[in-house]
């Protein structure tokens, strides 16, 4: 090779060759952070509101319920159904044959702390989420009037295209007269 003929990969006189790995490593590495920052806003704007966050949980007062009587609260955007039920109601719940229920589930299942008379259900149809009334039932507990669903006392679905029982929020009772849901 003449002088005219240089490499310009070969090594200089007092230059490391692992100077330009680093410096590549380097801009790679601030390449990375400068994608992730502009990236963050996108996937944190997916996180819950505050407000959202506010109704993960609520609190409510069962003295407000009469027996035989239900109350409508807001969790999560979605109406919950908290119905103190009756002697007959828990006992007509209790009389079923899991045979005859298109998804079995025991009344004890559906309540909580041995507390019989109070049931908590999310008031969603399981079929395409519309709000079932209580009492125009077949089964003497809530009928979805969009595709004609039936439920029985325990929230559990009896006929009509709904595929499963009305959904049983997360809750605990936080006294004797106050639960929270959520």
């Amino acid at each position: 090779m003449t002088d005219a003929q240089v490499d310009p990969h070969a090594p200089v006189e007092g230059q490391d060759p692992n100077r330009r790995d680093f410096i590549h490593i380097a801009a790679g590495a601030a390449a990375v952070g400068a994608g992730a920052v502009a990236v963050w806003p996108l996937i944190n704007q997916m996180n819950p509101s505050a407000d959202t966050l506010a109704l993960a949980s609520i609190e409510f007062d069962l003295t407000k319920v009469a027996e035989g009587q239900q109350v409508v609260v807001k969790w999560r955007g979605k109406p919950v159904f908290v119905r103190y039920r009756t002697p007959a109601e828990i006992q007509a719940a209790r009389s079923v044959s899991m045979g005859e229920l298109k998804d079995p589930q025991t009344d004890a299942d559906r309540v909580k702390d041995g507390r019989d008379q109070y049931l908590v259900v999310v008031g969603s149809c399981t079929h395409l989420g519309c709000v079932p009334t209580f009492g125009t039932g077949d089964y003497g507990g809530w009928f979805c009037p969009c595709h004609g669903s039936h439920y029985d006392t325990s929230g559990r679905i009896r006929k009509g295209p709904a595929p499963l029982n009305l959904e049983v929020p997360e809750y605990e009772y936080l006294s004797d007269t106050r639960v929270r849901i959520g």
